[in-house]
């Protein structure tokens, strides 16, 4: 009889898509700055005990990264809300960060998820500049301030730094994901964190992730088919719908290269 008065579950919902940390004129990738506050809105939504994130990324900047986890888990703390992440084509390297935020993590059958490591990647040009004529002039103050400079022979001290640089990193991606997952991890014999990726079904096996199904299926489960799911979203600028598409297509094709070559590593 009363049914019809019964208060509707509210969840609040986010979505993360892109390439994390930003590039070019025209950002629109996911960073701390660009999301802090529709994030911090999403929790402060006193009705809804549940915020879910949906995260579709094959990662980018571990700062960003690490800012926007951090971020997400203090607001959970703060607010006292639980958080469902969702992950869709892709939550990989500091996209998988950024899902080990929740306090349970879903993806398709088909999402590629993991890639916990770290990479750097550049060119080399020295038989290039040798060939057209080119004479590379660098003044420094400071011995290693030119270190992997592309247009100079690699050196060996210097890929040294770099691998040192980026074990460091590499400890504090596996902290997260170790006190994010705990005892849900089962390796198998697999190792976890040596950069391989896998299928969404398989990452359940591994306990990189809870369960398979999309946001919406999964909430009107748990939560009833009456669920209302509120969306938080960064509104895009004007000057950005306006121009973005007409000025500095160079700037665009760039980032678009870019990103690219982000998504390619997980095959997109």
């Amino acid at each position: 009889m009363f049914s019809f008065f019964k208060k509707k579950k509210i969840i609040a919902h986010i979505k993360l898509n892109g390439v994390i940390g930003n590039a070019g004129k025209f950002k629109q990738g996911i960073d701390f700055a660009g999301q802090e506050e529709i994030i911090e809105k999403a929790f402060s939504l006193k009705k809804a005990k549940v915020v879910a994130i949906t995260i579709n990324s094959p990662g980018g900047s571990p700062v960003q990264s690490h800012l926007i986890y951090k971020f997400i888990r203090a607001q959970a703390k703060k607010n006292k809300k639980k958080v469902m992440v969702f992950a869709e084509d892709v939550a990989a390297s500091g996209g998988y960060l950024i899902a080990c935020a929740g306090d349970e993590i879903y993806a398709n059958s088909s999402s590629i998820i993991g890639s916990i490591g770290v990479i750097y990647s550049s060119f080399g040009f020295t038989e290039l500049i040798k060939k057209i004529g080119v004479e590379r002039r660098v003044h420094t103050a400071g011995k290693n301030k030119s270190s992997l400079d592309p247009f100079q022979e690699e050196k060996s001290e210097d890929i040294e730094r770099l691998k040192n640089i980026q074990l460091d990193l590499h400890k504090d991606f596996i902290k997260v994901v170790e006190e994010s997952r705990g005892v849900k991890l089962k390796t198998d014999g697999i190792e976890l964190f040596s950069g391989e990726f896998w299928a969404g079904s398989k990452a359940k096996e591994l306990g990189l992730i809870d369960g398979l199904g999309n946001a919406n299926e999964i909430l009107k489960e748990k939560f009833g088919e009456d669920v209302v799911i509120k969306k938080f979203e960064k509104p895009k600028g004007w000057f950005s719908k306006k121009f973005s598409s007409s000025i500095n297509q160079i700037d665009q094709l760039a980032n678009i290269l870019e990103e690219r070559s982000i998504w390619q590593r997980y095959g997109f």
